[in-house]
């Protein structure tokens, strides 16, 4: 081997190191990894977290369309119910609402899906119009209910659901990942947590998506 191929393979060798993910620093590992998510990007978000909603609009749309058609991810959101002041109210009825997606083959990012139009509603509502929804419980339900066209009986009932319940208690599990670093919080395939402080563009955290997908 020649000087000038040594040298190239020890320049490829230092740029293969820079661009791998460090343990600590980009992701984390953790300890119980979450429930049901493999094969999955989960963000954990609260509809009252205005980081949330800047990465709703900003990065997930970019985001979230290319590592499910490239690394064939599926989108998996959990709703953080302890933060907001409506946050069980508020996980119970996505909880419903992605179910019924689910039931009916329409993807919960389609602009049509029950879930995205009480997300955006709740995201709308709070954090473009100021609403705190001072006047009770049922204000913040219609708000709901406006934007998906459930009515309020059909989601008591829903309160019931076995399938809503187990849903809500595996978002749970949300809070172990929350409390790490805040919100929103990205973990792929329930293990690796994206530490969104490293991530300076959005190739990069679909790069270390790619790398997270791969261990």
């Amino acid at each position: 081997m020649t000087l000038k191929h040594v040298l190239f393979a020890g320049l490829a060798f230092m740029i293969g190191n820079a661009m791998a993910a460090t343990e600590g620093s980009d992701y984390v590992v953790l300890e119980k990894p979450l429930p049901q998510a493999e094969n999955t990007l989960t963000k954990v978000f609260s509809y009252d977290c205005p980081f949330c909603f800047k990465y709703d609009v900003g990065v997930d749309p970019k985001v979230i369309p290319q590592v499910e058609k490239d690394l064939h991810l599926t989108f998996n959101p959990m709703h953080l119910e302890t933060k907001a002041k409506y946050g069980r109210l508020a996980t119970e009825f996505l909880a419903m609402c992605l179910l019924k997606d689910k039931a009916t083959n329409v993807s919960i990012e389609s602009p049509d899906s029950l879930f995205v139009k009480a997300k955006n509603a709740l995201y709308q509502a709070y954090h473009k119009k100021g609403e705190r929804w001072t006047d009770g419980e049922g204000a913040f339900l219609a708000t709901l209910t406006s934007a998906t066209g459930i009515s309020l009986e059909t989601f008591r009932d829903a309160q019931k659901d076995p399938k809503v319940l187990e849903l809500c208690d595996i978002w749970k599990q949300s809070y172990d990942v929350a409390k790490i670093q805040g919100i929103p919080a990205y973990v792929v395939n329930g293990k690796y947590l994206i530490m969104t402080k490293s991530i300076r563009s959005l190739d990069q955290m679909v790069g270390l998506i790619k790398e997270l997908q791969a261990k």
